[in-house]
């Protein structure tokens, strides 16, 4: 195995749960999903929306939408999580922020209801550089900042790029934020014509990862956040290392013979310097989608031992887009922190190797994975501290 990984010593979280990772967290462990119906969602007035969509909250000084309010609270909690666990920031510390669909609500607004004028200031604050400005000013950091994007892996692009800037000397450490906050009318109508996301029913009677019956996914929001540093006392979970490749195939299909995939998982094990032995867990993407469960199942059929148990939040969390695999990390960082993971409950006949609800965490390390569409393959390696 690799020297000790880099720690997540820190998390935040604002979720469909409430404004902070303890929310999150007893959410979770109580099996009851986030999403609710959520009025104004529809295309049409009496249209029902199931949706894990993120409440009002957070700092009205952090900027005037959702977006960027949610995004400075999660940063914010898990700087402030890092410190109380014994961070101490170096004279780099960077920060990597994940979007995909950034104010999304601002920007609607600026075409929709003003013809495209607004205030400079105001136009200013839909920049996706400005909630990174923002926060580095308010903490006086000076390392590197940018954006990562890679539709649902942006999470794990972020821990993977966080740990190559940290590998390379580049920062001492970094602030890696995943923010998805997208839910707009139209976004979750296209979303339904793609024929993945299902509004028309509670998340556990349509989002059923690896069980008989799954019609799909039901849409979320999320803003998460984490410290990642060698210099921790206390981490949450090591990040050991991971990989990332592209299917070239088709902008929304895998491709069935799964190679790429299936060399993702293994190229993150040997990034990682763990064997295909070493998993005792799969965090899987599993958003309840025909091809992409039977695509991990078959991956975990081919590497993993039959000891090895699978896992997906998303009936309980929602899909949260670009902020899905950061939202899903947190839960296995968390999950070796408090010796329990919380698994959604099995409502219908499924995997042989599917956690049902809340699981005694056992020995070993997790590989967490993402599909994101169009073809990204990401995975993960998390390990407990050392």
């Amino acid at each position: 195995m690799v020297a000790r990984g880099v720690g997540i010593c820190g998390i935040g979280v604002v979720s469909a749960y409430g404004w902070s990772r303890e929310s999150l967290w007893e959410g979770l462990v109580s099996g009851k999903p986030a999403a609710v119906v959520v009025p104004g969602l529809g295309r049409f007035p009496g249209d029902t929306v199931w949706a894990a969509r993120v409440g009002e909250g957070g700092d009205p000084a952090d900027g005037p939408s959702r977006f960027a309010r949610a995004m400075r609270a999660a940063a914010r909690e898990a700087v402030e999580d890092a410190g109380a666990r014994g961070w101490q920031p170096g004279r780099r510390v960077g920060l990597l922020h994940a979007v995909v669909l950034g104010e999304v609500d601002l920007w609607r607004d600026f075409y929709v209801t003003r013809g495209g004028e607004l205030p400079l200031h105001d136009y200013l604050a839909m920049m996706p550089s400005t909630p990174m400005s923002t926060f580095m000013q308010e903490y006086g950091f000076h390392g590197p900042a940018m954006n990562v994007s890679a539709m649902c892996a942006s999470g794990n692009a972020g821990l993977i790029t966080a740990k190559a800037w940290l590998d390379a000397g580049i920062v001492d450490d970094v602030v890696f934020v995943a923010t998805d906050i997208s839910l707009t009318p139209e976004n979750v109508a296209h979303f339904v014509r793609l024929g993945v996301a299902v509004v028309d029913a509670e998340p556990l009677d349509a989002c059923r990862p690896f069980q008989l019956g799954s019609r799909g996914f039901v849409l979320g929001e999320a803003a998460v956040a984490f410290v990642l540093s060698r210099r921790a006392t206390r981490p949450y979970a090591l990040t050991l290392g991971g990989a990332m490749s592209h299917d070239a195939y088709h902008v929304t299909s895998i491709d069935p013979r799964l190679d790429q995939i299936t060399a993702c998982f293994t190229d993150a094990l040997d990034n990682a310097g763990v064997s295909a032995a070493d998993v005792r867990y799969l965090n899987a993407h599993g958003p309840g989608t025909a091809q992409c469960d039977a695509a991990e199942a078959a991956v975990l059929s081919r590497l993993f031992a039959p000891e090895t148990g699978i896992y997906s939040v998303k009936p309980l969390t929602g899909h949260c887009q670009g902020a899905a695999s950061a939202i899903e990390a947190a839960v296995t960082a968390m999950a070796y922190d408090r010796g329990t993971i919380p698994a959604p409950p099995v409502v219908a006949p499924g995997h042989p190797r599917l956690l049902d609800g809340p699981t005694p965490l056992g020995d070993g390390v997790t590989i967490k994975s993402s599909l994101g569409m169009g073809g990204h393959n990401s995975a993960v390696v998390l390990a407990p501290p050392a």
